[in-house]
């Protein structure tokens, strides 16, 4: 009985052990998690109110794309930019928008160009780009963050 008693005890003992499970660490949870993240894509792009009905992901973004092209070629074309430069026809615009939902605008040159004076041609669109309607930044994982893209903006339409 005294036998019996102590294999007992001695089993109970052992036995706790296997309960115990392994709980991961909290920098293995999150390694495992930033892998699952895909850091290219943002779950909400950038909107204006005019896109913000659109229940489309790309939808949307294409309308806010529309509009922000739109309202550059407007600010613009009332501008000496096609009168200084009547060759260009045709100017890429990086947009910058923070996740306080400002913008940044700045030009994009080939890196050869040498036939304009690019900070003339800056200074121009830092004076016309202002007064825009309030944008929304992009969302990831219900965080707002700054995203950049550039557009193709046509200064002249003949």
């Amino acid at each position: 009985m005294k036998q019996l008693y102590f294999l007992l005890v001695f089993v109970l003992f052992n036995s706790c052990q296997y309960f115990d499970k392994q709980v991961p660490s909290e920098k293995e949870l999150l390694q495992k998690e930033l892998k699952n993240i895909n850091w290219k894509e943002v779950d909400e792009y950038p909107s204006v109110v005019d896109c913000e009905k659109i229940e489309n992901k790309k939808q949307r973004q294409q309308c806010f794309f529309e509009v922000l092209t739109q309202l550059i070629q407007e600010k613009l074309s009332v501008d000496t930019l096609s009168v200084l430069y009547p060759e260009l026809d045709t100017i890429e615009v990086k947009v910058t928008v923070f996740p306080n939902a400002t913008m940044q605008f700045e030009p994009q040159f080939p890196k050869d160009s040498v036939a304009y004076d690019k900070v003339k041609i800056d200074s121009i669109l830092q004076a016309r780009l202002v007064d825009f309607p309030k944008v929304n930044p992009a969302i990831k994982r219900g965080i707002p963050v700054k995203t950049q893209f550039i557009l193709p903006v046509i200064l002249k339409v003949e």
